[in-house]
């Protein structure tokens, strides 16, 4: 599957990674160049991601950024991550959940739906009409889901975790991952295809 990217709302600063350390050797240590390289490959889809989960463009770049930080502090146990995407995941989607949970954060600032309508970065030149209609319609819906529907779909598309990692991280059973995943698909098949059989995944 493609990954849903959110429209930008603007020129995103970037998510600068701090210089890796030079051993005497010349080198950084094993996993510092795999970390950074990883990282910087899905960044685009990690703040789409926290957009969609937080609501707000400054909030996912904090997100994405602490996550970056809480990566980079644990870096060395990076030669043992079996997938280093799907640990980045886990950990943008804790930090979206610290950001939900904090004072500050209770009072988000949610963005306008007009806003979700924007063109995004995967706007190519050759998209047709009906094409972007259908993203736009596709993305407003996924601002629909359940909360935890939401958080499944995203870490399954763009996050690529397997049912067994995002049970892992929502400390629920594969069992209601899986079904929580069904219904969010059923849930937008119906706006993409109103007419259409709902089906399952």
């Amino acid at each position: 599957m493609t990954p849903i990217p959110w429209p930008p709302v603007g020129a995103e600063p970037a998510v600068v990674p701090p210089a890796a350390p030079v051993h005497a050797n010349g080198t950084g240590r094993p996993g510092d160049d795999a970390l950074i390289a990883t990282f910087n490959l899905c960044r685009d889809e990690l703040v789409s991601t926290l957009l969609y989960l937080l609501g707000n463009q400054d909030d996912a770049q904090d997100a994405a950024q602490e996550a970056f930080l809480k990566c980079w502090r644990a870096r060395q146990s990076v030669p043992d991550v079996l997938n280093l995407r799907a640990w980045i995941f886990r950990v943008g989607l804790n930090a979206a959940k610290d950001y939900q949970r904090s004072a500050w954060n209770r009072k988000s600032r949610p963005l306008p739906e007009d806003e979700v309508m924007m063109p995004g970065r995967d706007d190519a030149p050759g998209r047709t009409i009906e094409e972007q209609e259908t993203l736009d319609r596709l993305r407003v819906a996924i601002t629909q889901l359940r909360q935890d529907e939401k958080e499944v779909f995203l870490l399954r598309q763009n996050g690529e975790l397997t049912y067994e990692q995002i049970a892992e991280v929502r400390n629920a059973p594969v069992g209601t991952v899986k079904t929580q995943m069904r219904t969010a698909l059923i849930k937008l098949r119906k706006v993409l295809n109103p007419n259409g059989a709902s089906g399952e995944e």
